[in-house]
């Protein structure tokens, strides 16, 4: 299964202050979230995907770097409310 348009259109939506808002980091987080959740059953079922494996590691390290800059710039509160929303464990 791959992310739909219709997919990004709802994150957007939830996430994103305006439904036009796709570049902010709340919202690229949590399509990367989707992205990740995806290509994880995909790997379940599939052990021997290594370049797969590699780029859902990718994935994993800029949505590290994007919720750094979140728990920076932004105050803890929106930054706790994004992870619990997720459920993104950290």
């Amino acid at each position: 299964m791959v992310l739909t348009a219709e997919d990004k259109k709802q994150l957007t939506a939830e996430f994103g202050q305006t439904e036009s808002n796709t570049g902010s980091a709340e919202v690229q987080v949590a399509i990367l979230s989707k992205r990740i959740a995806i290509l994880t059953e995909h790997l379940k079922q599939n052990k021997k995907d290594f370049s797969t494996r590699r780029g859902m590691f990718k994935l994993n390290g800029r949505r590290r770097r994007l919720l750094n800059y979140l728990k920076h710039h932004r105050t803890p509160d929106e930054y706790k409310t994004l992870i619990e929303s997720l459920g993104i464990r950290k």
